[in-house]
């Protein structure tokens, strides 16, 4: 009888100048009831006190905490921290944890099963807990399902249920865990999406993953998203820089499918509508706002005179 080998996963942190959150979140995977694992902490060129922080951990760990640094300290965007994660990690799993959220301790024994169960997927993701009682517990935590309901996906299905071509929720970086193999193939983390362009450095990520590899998407929910003002989300809103740095991505994902010789039609019509906003608006408009407009104004006419 054949006995399944625990695969050996490399949990990678990249992190800058998060002293406040980063030992609850290494201790949240300290925590984790899977121990076949090790851990990486990226930092990106830090300069306030979680840089010696890191290194406590690295030295009180008898070799399960890795530091890791850019050369001469610098600071390189949180998609080459990762990459850097990635190419000194052991595991054939690589699961990612952003520095200011928490894993729930059953996290990575639930995924590392998702594999064993389903052979030859390259990434399994699951819901996030949306964590706004972090700082505040009269403030309610909100979990937000993926998108697309608990299964397979065979590429490129997931670029057409998800955001940012569809309205599906895409998953959280904190909420993956993929094949270090599946990662080599796509190329790893885009190192261009920096600054304010790094708020889709994630869905760049995962569109290389959608379109090469066969993902299980999972209903269940062990991770803490820790919802912060300072966010790049929040931050790139309130500037309003949402659609230059959406238009960015877009017409990046735009010459990525041209370079892998994308052809199927359905994919390139999601991207050619999401693109007409910006690039035709007249037309976009005409086409698309005002009808659904129209369709929502008779929707409450008929509904208030009911």
């Amino acid at each position: 009888m054949k006995t399944y080998q625990q695969p050996f996963v490399s949990v990678v942190i990249a992190f800058l100048n998060e002293a406040r959150f980063l030992p609850e979140a290494v201790k949240s995977v300290l925590d984790q009831d899977y121990q076949h694992f090790e851990l990486l902490l990226v930092d990106d060129g830090s300069t306030d006190s979680s840089t010696q922080l890191a290194l406590d951990f690295a030295a009180a760990s008898n070799g399960k905490i890795i530091y890791c640094e850019h050369e001469g300290h610098k600071n390189k965007g949180l998609s080459a921290s990762r990459n850097q994660g990635i190419s000194q990690a052991k595991g054939e799993l690589i699961a990612f944890l952003d520095a200011d959220d928490v894993w729930l301790p059953g996290k990575l024994t639930q995924q590392v099963n998702i594999f064993e169960k389903n052979p030859g997927i390259g990434m399994a993701a699951e819901a996030s807990d949306y964590w706004y009682s972090w700082d505040n517990k009269q403030n309610k935590d909100v979990k937000i399902p993926v998108g697309a309901s608990e299964g397979v996906y065979e590429p490129p299905q997931l670029m057409l249920e998800l955001y940012p071509l569809s309205t599906g929720a895409a998953p959280c970086p904190s909420a993956l865990i993929l094949t270090k193999e599946a990662i080599a193939k796509a190329g790893g983390f885009e190192e261009s999406f920096i600054k304010e362009f790094g708020m889709y450095e994630d869905q760049a990520f995962l569109s290389k993953i959608y379109l090469k590899e066969r993902v299980y998407i999972s209903e269940v929910c062990n991770n803490l998203y820790r919802q912060r003002p300072e966010s790049i989300v929040k931050t790139v809103q309130a500037a309003g820089q949402y659609d230059r740095v959406r238009q960015h991505f877009l017409e990046w994902l735009e010459r990525n499918l041209q370079k892998e010789n994308v052809t199927d039609t359905r994919l390139l019509s999601y991207l050619k509508k999401s693109l007409m906003q910006y690039r035709k608006p007249t037309q976009y408009l005409l086409q698309y706002t005002l009808p659904v407009k129209g369709i929502n104004f008779i929707k409450r006419l008929i509904g208030s005179r009911r």
